[in-house]
């Protein structure tokens, strides 16, 4: 078969096309394998140290940890893609400058301050003995499983309430999502709790529920002492200190911003500053499953940052209330998010549409 010059041509030409289509999407997987790597989530488990790490491209993200030191399993630290910590390191790793009030205050934590008239919320090593017959705590029980798949782990684990005197009220499931990839962290927290042998009430106390206590760089600026009393009227000094690189800024999903945050209700509140440079944004977002959505937020310029849907009488000065009773074998599930933005500060429009899409789930 004779071909013309022409069709010779147009046929290389086709050859050189194809030859290029082949090697971009070559290049195209070799681009998608490496941001799989990059930003794989892992888990590694230490039941010596009693904590379970999770990275992100061999990097630490946050930890569960529950030694015996502590009454209740948390997430500490919790990092930015740069490595910044967002959460105190007091009283677990102090650093200079941070604030030394609230030691029951480490990392991420979920608890409540009124359950059966006990006190899960301010429980601590600093409560003195004689004392600690009004506060119960969280008692790790089990890693039930561990997963990883790309850009997502999930962690199971359980965990029992305890009274005192050993007695269990409350078997606690609980489901960790983490997730990442190029400017975001996200963890997704699911617990359930399920009433044992007796009721259990839960009374409207503004000590709860969902609970972060933020790095110094996070807190507002402190123009002067204050003093902060507890449900059972403990008193707690917070002092003034050194303001230098500290710009956190609450804003809710109502337009408030700053302190005015503290007391009123809204599906998500998103708190902006910066840590040794980097821009990071942490927010908390609600589920609309969960009782008393949209929660009440316990948010404090000290660093406190709390969602707590069942402290709606104290958060609101009196016009709501809600107090939650469980049967015998009753069972109550809480959803949460926890996002952790690096390198930028997302606008109202960006976490609305992610407390929408958690929403969904």
């Amino acid at each position: 078969m004779i071909h013309s010059k022409k069709n010779c041509l147009m046929m290389a030409g086709v050859l050189m096309a194809a030859s290029l289509t082949s090697c971009s999407q070559e290049k195209a997987a070799e681009n998608s394998a490496a941001t799989e790597e990059t930003m794989k989530v892992s888990l590694v488990r230490d039941d010596a140290s009693k904590k379970v790490e999770v990275l992100v491209d061999g990097e630490l993200f946050t930890a569960y940890i529950y030694p015996d030191t502590i009454a209740k399993p948390v997430l500490y630290p919790i990092q930015s893609a740069a490595g910044n910590s967002l959460t105190r390191g007091y009283p677990l790793d102090p650093r200079p400058g941070e604030r030394v009030d609230h030691p029951h205050h480490i990392g991420h934590w979920f608890n409540f301050g009124d359950v059966n008239g006990l006190d899960f919320w301010n429980n601590s090593s600093a409560i003195p003995v004689e004392k600690r017959d009004k506060y119960g705590s969280i008692v790790h029980t089990g890693i039930q499983s561990l997963g990883e798949s790309g850009e997502e782990a999930s962690l199971a684990v359980t965990a029992d309430w305890n009274a005192p005197d050993g007695k269990t009220l409350l078997k606690e499931s609980t489901q960790f999502t983490f997730k990442a990839d190029s400017g975001k962290r996200v963890i997704e927290r699911i617990t359930t709790l399920t009433a044992q042998d007796q009721e259990v009430k839960f009374t409207d106390n503004k000590e709860g529920m969902f609970a972060i206590r933020v790095a110094r760089e996070l807190e507002h600026p402190s123009d002067k002492p204050e003093i902060f009393t507890d449900a059972s009227g403990i008193a707690t000094a917070v002092p003034t200190l050194n303001n230098e690189g500290v710009v956190g800024k609450y804003r809710s999903s109502e337009g408030l911003e700053g302190d005015a945050v503290w007391g009123t209700r809204g599906n998500w509140v998103n708190l902006t500053g910066a840590v040794k440079g980097e821009q990071v944004a942490l927010v908390i977002v609600d589920h609309p499953n969960n009782p008393g959505y949209p929660t009440y937020w316990h948010a404090r310029g000290y660093g406190l940052f709390a969602a707590n849907t069942l402290g709606q009488k104290a958060l609101s000065d009196g016009k709501d209330e809600l107090n939650l009773s469980l049967k015998p074998g009753e069972s109550v599930t809480f959803k949460y998010e926890i996002l952790v933005y690096s390198g930028t500060q997302p606008d109202d429009a960006t976490i609305t549409a992610e407390a929408a899409a958690f929403g969904s789930r």
